[in-house]
């Protein structure tokens, strides 16, 4: 997986764990594991180290009394992923208390969970709070199917997208390439949007940097559609 990515252009890569009731978090084991592979490939690319966070009561507890310990490279940025099976009232609450603890929160593909698919205003108050959101690459390309792809370009033309990842588990079905959506989305909204979301913000989430003042290439606007045609594959 690593040498596919490499291939396709990636030079840094999260690893992310779940940290929810099912799987044990161990940043030790983790620690363990980059380094295994970064002997393996030398260094190519760059592992760091981070988790998909689920929010539990225990969860919530630790990462607010050790805030680097499951972020993005031990800096500030936390992935969380939400159930498909309930959304907590208090979600806004919660990520008050990580973000008064130097936790920014980074919500992983609103647009293949059916929750939060129901929930654009919800989303638009966590993000004007400080919340940041990631899409998966697969959903700009509709391999999640229509409602994934078409709730996925609503939040890119409310400028309510900040990351774009592979969330790759293999090599074949979830792969970790992200070269055609990076594609994709200069033919379709330009080239400032693309590099915003695949390369300025994810380098500054590595670095643990605050993102830079967004522009006008930060809010998605579609090409007419006489230009799509045109588009290169």
């Amino acid at each position: 997986m690593l040498r596919m990515a490499a291939d396709s252009g990636t030079t840094d890569i999260v690893a992310t764990p779940h940290a929810d009731l099912e799987y044990t978090f161990s940043p030790e084991m983790i620690r363990l594991r980059v380094e295994e592979l970064t002997a393996a490939t030398g260094g190519v690319p760059r592992i760091y180290e981070g988790c998909d966070f689920h929010l539990t009561f225990d969860n919530i507890q630790d990462a607010v009394a050790n805030p680097a310990k499951y972020t993005i490279n031990h800096k500030r940025y936390l992935m969380v992923e939400f159930s498909d099976m309930i959304i907590f009232q208090n979600t806004g609450e919660i990520f008050d208390r990580m973000m008064a603890a130097g936790i920014v929160p980074v919500i992983t593909h609103p647009e293949r969970n059916q929750l939060l698919q129901q929930r654009m205003g919800t989303l638009e108050k966590w993000a004007a709070n400080g919340c940041l959101i990631q899409l998966t690459a697969q959903s700009l390309l509709g391999r999640f199917g229509k409602t994934a792809r078409r709730f996925s370009l609503e939040l890119l033309d409310r400028g309510l997208a900040h990351f774009v990842a592979s969330d790759a588990h293999d090599t074949k079905h979830r792969p970790p390439v992200l070269s055609d959506a990076y594609r994709w989305t200069v033919d379709h909204y330009s080239q400032g949007l693309a590099e915003r979301l695949f390369v300025t913000n994810p380098r500054a989430a590595i670095e643990g940097l605050p993102l830079a003042e967004t522009g006008e290439e930060a809010v998605g606007r579609r090409r007419a559609w006489y230009q799509f045609w045109g588009a290169r594959e």
